[in-house]
C-alpha cells in the first residue's frame, strides 16, 4: 500500500505543478524532493510543529525514528489516505490529504507520540499531544489506542481520552469527543469498534463499546453500550434502527430518518 500511494502521490505532485506554478517549490518541498512516504510524511509534519521549542530538524529526526523503529506507522498513514479518498465527497485525489488535511496530519502526529508512550517516554509524547491540539485543533491522548484506515472528517474540536480504543476504518466528524464521565481512574474512554460513523459533534462517554459498523448520530450524547450494526441518536442516545449500509464508516451517511 505504502509504495502505491506513493507513485500515486508523485504522479499527483506533478500534475499540480503544471498547473499551477505557484505551488511548485511547496509542493518539491512536500513531496517531489523524497524518496517515499516515510520521508515526505516526516518533513511535513516536522515543519508542521516545529516552534521555538523544537526545531524543524529536531522533530523530523524523532519522526524518522519512529518511523524506522514501527514501519506499520507508515503502512496505516497509507491506509489512512485511502480512506480519506474513498470516503470524502470533496476529495477527488490523494495529494490534497497529505498536504491540507488537518485531520489526516493530526492523526499520523497521535501514532509517533503513541509509540513514545509505550516507550515509557512520556513527557515527550505530551508535548507533541499539546502541538498536535495547538496546531491542528484536535487532542488525542496518547495513550489511545488507533487502528488504520481512520478519517477524521474537519477534525476541529475532536477530543479523545486516555483509554480509548478506536479500530480500523473508523470515521468520525468535527467536534466529537471520547471522553469520560467524570475524574474516575483507570479504564473510563469509550471502544469504538471497526466501521463506524460518529458523526458532528456527538459525545461518547464512559468505558462503552460502540459496536462494529454502528452509527451515531449528530449532537448525541452516548452513556451506554451501542449494540453492532445500530443507530444511534439524542440526548440521551437511544435507539432508531440500523445503519442503511453496512459500513456507515464508508458511505458516510449521517441521515438517520431511513435507518
Amino acid at each position: 500500500m505504502p509504495f502505491y500511494i506513493w507513485e500515486k502521490l508523485k504522479a499527483e505532485a506533478q500534475e499540480l505543478i503544471d498547473r499551477e506554478p505557484l505551488l511548485a517549490s511547496y509542493v518539491y518541498a512536500c513531496v517531489l524532493n523524497h524518496r517515499n512516504l516515510s520521508s515526505a510524511l516526516s518533513y511535513l509534519l516536522a515543519h508542521k510543529l516545529a516552534n521555538y521549542v523544537m526545531s524543524a530538524v529536531s522533530i523530523r529526526e524523532l519522526i524518522d525514528s519512529a518511523f524506522r523503529e514501527a514501519p506499520e506507522i507508515v503502512e496505516y498513514a497509507a491506509f489512512d489516505i485511502k480512506a480519506v479518498f474513498d470516503r470524502d465527497a470533496a476529495t477527488n485525489s490523494f495529494l490534497p490529504v497529505i498536504l491540507y488535511l488537518k485531520g489526516y496530519q493530526s492523526i499520523q502526529v497521535h501514532r509517533v507520540a503513541h509509540l513514545l508512550w509505550k516507550n515509557d517516554r512520556k513527557d515527550l509524547a505530551l508535548y507533541l499531544q499539546s502541538r498536535n491540539s495547538e496546531v491542528f485543533g484536535v487532542d488525542i491522548h496518547p495513550a489511545c489506542v488507533m487502528g488504520k484506515g481512520i478519517m477524521f472528517d474537519h477534525a476541529t474540536g475532536i477530543v479523545i481520552g486516555e483509554t480509548t480504543v478506536i479500530e480500523d476504518d473508523v470515521s468520525i466528524m468535527q467536534s466529537v469527543t471520547l471522553g469520560g464521565t467524570g475524574n474516575e481512574q483507570g479504564d473510563r474512554h469509550p471502544k469504538i469498534r471497526s466501521g463506524v460513523l460518529i458523526a458532528a459533534g456527538a459525545k461518547v462517554l464512559g468505558n462503552i463499546e460502540v459496536g462494529r459498523s454502528a452509527k451515531v448520530g449528530a449532537g448525541s450524547v452516548v452513556l451506554k453500550d451501542v449494540p453492532p450494526y445500530t443507530t444511534v441518536v439524542g440526548v440521551p442516545a437511544h435507539r432508531v434502527g440500523k445503519p442503511c449500509d453496512e459500513n456507515p464508516a464508508h458511505t458516510m451517511d449521517q441521515l438517520v430518518d431511513n435507518d
